[in-house]
C-alpha cells in the first residue's frame, strides 16, 4: 500500500514529503484511517436507504392530504345538497330580516320565487292569504300566478306605499343582541280616520259561548285546573271543529261573571268600568312584584282622551306599590288605570299573567281592538298607528310577531329547556302530546305563506271577533293543560284552526316589534345592578395669563408619528362629545 492513495501527510504539519522516483525517502508506516473519512463514507453507505424513507414519507404525506382534499370535497358537496333541500331555511330569514341578530342561526334556503314574499317581508303582513270578509273600505289582495308573489292594493295612494327598509347598521361588539327596524306609521289623525267602520266578520264562526261549572272535576291525567275546567280529550277535540255556533272552555269557569267569584277576582266598581264600550284598549300586568311599570311615551291627546290604558296586578305587587308609594286611592299610575286582582288562580305569576293577556275579551266584553304587552314592555308609538299598521293596513284580524331567532317548536322547546325556563319533564311530555295526537312536525318551506312556527309572544294585537276570541281560548287551554310557555302551543292552535277555516295569523318582523315597545329588565336584575356612574367631563387646565413671554421655551419638534394630547383634532372630538353628551 503506497501513501498516495490516502494522501499521507507528515506530522503535524501536514506537508507531503518529496518523492524521488515515485519511491518515499522515508519508511511508510500505515496510518489508521480517520474519523471523518469513515463517517462520510457511511453516509453515503447509508444515504441510499435514508433517501428512500423520506421519499417514502413524502408519498405518505401527499396521499394523506389527497385523502384529506377528497373528504373535504365531498362532505362540502354533501353540505350544498343539503342546503339546496332546503333543509335548514338559512337564506330566507337572511332576506327577510335583515336586522336580526349578526352570528345567529339562520333559517331558511328557498328557491328563488319564495325569498321574497311581497308585504310579508318588510311591511309584516302576511298578505297570501288576507281575510276577504272584512265590511269595510279595503279591498282584497291580488295574487300573481307568476312569480307567486302576492302584493296588497290600497284603495288609495298609501303614504307607506313607496317605503323601503334602509340598510341594516354596521354591527358593532357594544351592540349586543336584536336591534329594532324602521316602519312607516302614518299621522295619528290619518290612522284614526282609516279604523274601519263595522266589525270584521268571523269566518264560519258567528256565536262563540263559554262553559260554565261550579264543580269542575278532572277526569283524565292530562293537566288542567279549576279555573280553565279540566277539559276533556273529546272536549279539547271538539273545539278545533269550526262550526257556527261553539260553546268551549275559556277559564272563569265558575261563577256567572268573569271577575266575580270565579278565581282572578276583580273589584266590583272596577268590573262595571270594564264592562264600558271602547274601540281601543291598551292592557298589561304584573303578577308577582315581577317588573316595573314603565309609562307609556309618544301618546297622542286622541290615544290619551279615548284610549284606556289598563295594568293589572295581583296583592303582592300592590302591597310594593304602596309602601314605596307608587300607588294611592287613586289607582292611577301615570296613564295606567291600576286593576287588582284577588284571589289568583295559581301559584305561577307568569301563569297568572296568561290570563289577561289570552283572555282579554272575556275580562273586556265590549272592546273592538286590544293591545296587549308585558309589563317589563314601554309602549312608545301611539296606539292607533300600531293599529293602522299591523291590522288595519295588512287587513288582519290578529297581529303577534315572530321570533328573532328561531322558527321551529322542537328548537324553541330545546332552548326553553337550556335556560330552565320550566321543568324539561313536561315541556318533553307537551311535545310528545303535540306528536302524537296533533301531528307535529318541523318547520318546513310548505307552510308557506306562514314564516315561523314560534312568536314572540309579549306583544298581542287583536280584533276581538268570534274567531280570534276562540283562539285565544283554547290557547289558554293549551297553557292551561301543559306549561305556560305559550310559544310551544301557539302554532298547533293556529294550525288546527287554519285547516277549517279561510284565518291567518300576521307575523310580522321581530325587529318591527321592537321599533314600537323598549324591553327593560325584570325588577330582580334592576336591583341586583350597581347604578350607573354619571358621566364625568375633565378640563384641561387652563394656561395662566401672567406667564412672560420669555419665560415660555419652545416646545421639542415633534415627528409626524407623534400625538399631542392637546392638538386641535383632539380638541375638536371632545367638544363634540361634550355636545353630544
Amino acid at each position: 500500500m503506497t501513501g498516495g492513495s490516502w494522501g499521507i501527510r507528515t506530522g503535524s504539519y501536514g506537508s507531503l514529503l518529496h518523492l524521488q522516483n515515485g519511491v518515499s525517502q522515508t519508511p511508510v508506516l500505515p496510518r489508521r484511517p480517520s474519523k471523518i473519512l469513515l463517517s462520510s463514507s457511511r453516509e453515503k453507505e447509508r444515504s441510499p436507504p435514508f433517501i428512500f424513507r423520506c421519499r417514502c414519507r413524502r408519498r405518505v404525506a401527499m396521499l394523506l392530504m389527497v385523502v384529506l382534499a377528497l373528504l373535504v370535497f365531498i362532505f362540502g358537496s354533501f353540505t350544498v345538497q343539503k342546503e339546496t333541500a332546503g333543509s335548514n331555511m338559512t337564506r330566507h330569514i337572511q332576506e327577510i330580516d335583515p336586522y336580526r341578530v349578526p352570528g345567529t342561526p339562520l333559517i331558511s334556503n328557498l328557491p328563488k320565487d319564495e325569498e321574497r314574499l311581497g308585504d310579508d317581508n318588510f311591511s309584516g303582513g302576511n298578505s297570501s292569504r288576507r281575510n276577504s270578509h272584512r265590511l269595510n273600505t279595503h279591498p282584497s289582495p291580488v295574487v300573481s300566478d307568476t312569480t307567486n308573489i302576492t302584493s296588497y292594493v290600497h284603495p288609495m295612494s298609501h303614504p307607506c306605499d313607496n317605503f323601503a327598509f334602509p340598510p341594516p347598521p354596521p354591527a358593532y361588539r357594544r351592540r349586543i343582541g336584536p336591534r329594532p327596524c324602521p316602519v312607516c306609521y302614518i299621522p295619528v289623525e290619518q290612522a284614526i280616520a282609516s279604523m274601519p267602520s263595522a266589525p270584521s266578520v268571523s269566518p264560519v264562526l258567528h256565536n262563540l259561548t263559554y262553559v260554565h261549572d261550579e264543580n269542575p272535576v278532572e277526569t283524565e291525567p292530562h293537566g288542567g285546573s279549576d279555573f280553565g275546567g279540566y277539559p276533556s280529550l273529546k272536549e279539547r277535540s271538539d273545539g278545533f271543529d269550526i262550526k257556527e255556533s261553539m260553546k268551549v272552555h275559556c277559564g272563569f269557569v265558575k261563577g256567572n261573571t268573569p271577575g266575580r267569584q270565579t278565581g282572578f277576582d276583580i273589584d266590583e266598581a272596577d268590573l262595571m268600568e270594564l264592562k264600558q264600550f271602547h274601540e281601543v284598549i291598551v292592557a298589561s300586568a304584573i303578577f308577582g312584584n315581577y317588573d316595573i311599570v314603565q309609562q307609556p311615551k309618544n301618546i297622542s291627546e286622541a290615544a290619551r282622551e279615548k284610549v284606556p290604558f289598563y295594568m293589572f296586578i295581583d296583592e303582592e305587587t300592590e302591597t310594593y306599590m304602596k309602601n314605596f308609594s307608587i300607588l294611592d286611592s287613586s289607582k292611577r299610575v301615570g296613564l295606567w288605570k291600576i286593576i287588582v286582582v284577588r284571589n289568583v288562580p295559581y301559584a305561577d305569576a307568569r301563569r297568572n299573567g296568561k290570563v289577561p293577556k289570552l283572555l282579554l275579551h272575556r275580562i273586556f266584553p265590549n272592546v273592538r281592538y286590544s293591545i296587549w304587552i308585558d309589563g317589563k314592555l314601554q309602549l312608545v308609538v301611539d296606539p292607533y298607528q300600531i293599529l293602522e299598521r299591523f291590522l288595519w293596513r295588512p287587513n288582519a284580524t290578529f297581529a303577534i310577531s315572530r321570533h328573532y331567532k328561531r322558527f321551529d317548536v322542537f328548537e324553541e322547546a330545546e332552548a326553553n329547556k337550556a335556560a330552565g325556563k320550566y321543568d324539561n319533564a313536561t315541556i318533553d311530555h307537551q311535545i310528545q302530546f303535540y306528536e302524537q295526537y296533533d301531528g307535529l312536525t318541523h318547520y318546513t318551506r310548505a307552510k308557506f305563506p306562514i314564516t315561523s312556527d314560534v312568536p314572540e309572544g309579549c306583544v298581542l294585537i287583536r280584533e276581538h271577533i268570534p274567531i280570534t276570541n276562540l283562539f285565544t281560548c283554547l290557547w289558554f287551554n293549551e297553557v292551561d293543560r301543559f306549561t305556560s310557555r305559550d310559544q310551544l302551543s301557539f302554532s298547533t292552535v293556529r294550525d288546527k284552526i287554519m285547516s277549517k277555516v279561510d284565518w291567518i295569523i300576521n307575523m310580522f318582523l321581530d325587529c318591527e316589534r321592537r321599533n314600537f315597545v323598549i324591553q327593560a329588565y325584570h325588577r330582580d336584575l334592576l336591583e341586583h345592578m350597581p347604578p350607573s356612574a354619571p358621566a364625568v367631563i375633565r378640563y384641561p387646565p387652563a394656561m395662566p395669563n401672567n406667564i412672560n413671554r420669555s419665560q415660555k421655551k419652545n416646545p421639542p419638534r415633534r415627528g409626524r408619528g407623534d400625538r399631542r394630547s392637546g392638538s386641535k383634532r383632539h380638541r375638536k372630538v371632545a367638544i363634540g362629545s361634550r355636545d353630544n353628551n
